[in-house]
């Protein structure tokens, strides 16, 4: 093994390590405590930023082989997580104080680092797990909400599941194989024997869990809802791009052929219908982009079944669109101290005559997210469904479409609330998505239509200017995928 590259290759996981690091010895010697979220904000930008030139340079190689590996795109994928990162520790200064969130969000990111580099199956394993775990506790660490606790519960019973269910999986695949390179799985994909395809079958079901495919996303709208702003941003949109980046690593650039392209394609499918018609009804902002990301999860998988080829260029870019756009609206989401009473739609109602800032910017976020042009998310959803259709699969593809259409119509009903409900506090008893009443806003002597905080403005600002840059240049990522 070369030292001086197993440094280089894995600097920007030292630099996530040298920050844990220090804000736990901060914590531990009880001083810096209000410094600790710009520690976090450093450490990761930082990383961000040895990813990126690094990625720009043309690095590769395997400073541990068969195990972790970095190409240019790997390296810009780490880029792209590390960066979106940035924004929701600057969101979270509103509502978490001292390092233990900074710590945690840093300790999750590096499991998610070591996903996109991962050979093998032991690195992938330890990547979920070190991913997963801190977002358990982040859920629980803004205890605002009865039923955070049992979002959290039900987060970690059904990720542990995922967990087994990956394991075993790869367990009959090195029984048949006698290898634990990720390779075997694209190797199983075309092979014929029942135990290979059960190995396929348990390790794809394993990652739809982990990513909210219908049927198995039941805990993402409680998990969602039940978790603090910044922890939901974080779930959406890093722990997602994780999940989507892994898999794209074990699919590699092996053709998918039938009965797994059945699966890739009919979950998938119904996961883009039911998100997008499920999240119409809901009353919860957080409910609502929990069911958008389970069609959104929808879209990803449909990448899937395209050229292996395009795969990581297709997924990666759809990851950088629709993170920068989910955070760009949870950061400009105004604030509130009853944290159901700001997760409520009603809430937004009228929001450009009390703060036009903050009511465009979510406007942009949801019509990106609808995959209107000439927003980012157009062209992330155009390269899915052109391989998709490069693939052969047609019909899918007009499938997925059509249900693609659905979702425009509750990203447009939350731009009414913005700009066409008149001025006013929300109705006097609001209910959730569980049906649960909430107090009036006239009770909170709070101003619930206050202007976001400086830290909150900053990272609507630097998603705000990202996604215009991607909306205008489009073609200087793609180039680098």
């Amino acid at each position: 093994m070369n030292g001086s590259l197993a440094f280089s290759a894995l600097l920007p996981e030292h630099l996530l390590l040298l920050g844990i690091v220090v804000l736990l010895a901060a914590d531990i010697i009880g001083t810096w405590s209000r410094g600790a979220l710009l520690m976090g904000v450093a450490a990761v930008a930082a990383a961000a930023g040895v990813a990126a030139s690094m990625s720009m340079q043309g690095m590769s190689g395997a400073p541990f082989p068969g195990q972790f590996s970095i190409t240019p795109a790997i390296l810009l994928a780490k880029t792209i997580v590390l960066a979106l990162a940035v924004p929701i520790l600057l969101m979270s200064r509103d509502d978490f104080d001292g390092g233990e969130f900074p710590a945690l969000l840093l300790s999750s990111l590096y499991g998610v680092c070591l996903l996109i580099s991962a050979d093998s199956f032991l690195i992938t394993f330890l990547g979920l797990e070190l991913m997963s775990i801190p977002v358990y506790a982040l859920i629980l660490m803004a205890y605002r909400r009865p039923q955070s606790a049992e979002s959290a519960l039900k987060y970690l019973v059904l990720g542990g599941t995922a967990s087994a269910m990956f394991l075993m999986g790869v367990s009959l695949l090195y029984a048949i194989t006698g290898s634990m390179d990720i390779g075997a799985f694209s190797t199983a994909l075309g092979a014929s024997d029942l135990g290979s395809r059960a190995a396929v079958v348990l390790i794809l079901l394993a990652f739809f869990l982990k990513a909210a495919i219908v049927p198995f996303h039941a805990w993402a709208p409680d998990a969602y809802e039940g978790a603090s702003v910044p922890v939901t941003a974080y779930m959406a949109t890093i722990v997602k791009a994780g999940v989507m980046l892994a898999i794209v690593r074990l699919f590699g650039t092996a053709t998918v052929a039938s009965p797994v392209a059945d699966l890739l394609a009919i979950f998938p499918l119904v996961s883009i219908v039911w998100g997008n018609l499920a999240a119409m009804r809901q009353r919860s902002f957080r409910r609502m982009i929990a069911y958008s990301s389970i069609a959104h999860a929808g879209y990803l998988f449909y990448a899937l079944l395209g050229d292996g080829a395009g795969r990581m260029q297709a997924v990666t870019f759809y990851v950088l669109a629709y993170g920068l756009l989910n955070v760009l609206a949870f950061a400009a989401l105004p604030a509130d101290e009853n944290d159901a009473q700001r997760d409520s739609l009603e809430h937004l109602q009228g929001l450009y005559h009390r703060n036009p800032f903050s009511a465009l910017v979510i406007g942009v976020a949801m019509l990106s997210l609808a995959g209107l042009p000439p927003f980012p998310g157009f062209v992330a959803k155009f390269l899915i469904f052109k391989n998709v259709l490069a693939a052969g699969y047609t019909t899918y593809a007009v499938l997925g479409l059509i249900g693609s259409y659905l979702g425009i119509y509750f990203y447009l009903r939350v731009i009414q609330f913005l700009f066409m409900s008149p001025s006013g506090s929300p109705s006097a008893s609001q209910a959730d998505g569980h049906g649960h009443a909430h107090a009036p806003a006239q009770a909170h002597t709070h101003d619930a239509t206050a202007g976001l905080g400086g830290f909150a403005r900053a990272a609507s600002v630097l998603c705000l200017v990202a996604m215009l840059l991607l909306s205008l240049a489009p073609s200087w990522i793609l180039d680098r995928l």
